[in-house]
């Protein structure tokens, strides 16, 4: 998996792995609509139009990026149905379950730091 467009140096990889480690799980969380994506589909499938829905203003494209991004990274399942019209589905993998800590974690820090109403 890659970390950013020109990678990292075997040399700094080898005596930075920490620093490593959290560029590659920033790598994967980056894009505007990535995390809610993912707090989205937290404990349950949902289809295309679903998660479009939810975001609101967000283009087709632009959604469809961020679901590629997130599939190729291996954080997402993406499910066909051949049936008319097909179905798509998204679902998390074991994978990006293990990513719901780091954003459970954003939340919590959210929700103490955050602009009180």
């Amino acid at each position: 998996m890659k970390v950013c467009n020109e990678g990292f140096e075997q040399e700094f990889m080898d005596e930075n792995r920490d620093m490593y480690a959290i560029a590659l799980t920033q790598n994967v969380l980056s894009g505007r609509w990535k995390y809610f994506i993912l707090w989205y589909l937290k404990g349950e499938r949902r289809r295309y139009t679903d998660i479009k829905k939810f975001l609101g203003d967000l283009s087709q494209g632009s959604l469809t990026k961020q679901l590629k991004e997130l599939e190729n990274d291996g954080v997402i399942k993406r499910d066909v149905y051949p049936e008319v019209p097909p179905r798509v589905e998204y679902s998390l993998t074991d994978k990006g379950n293990k990513l719901l800590p780091i954003l459970e974690k954003m939340e919590d820090f959210g929700k103490e730091y955050g602009e009180k109403p």
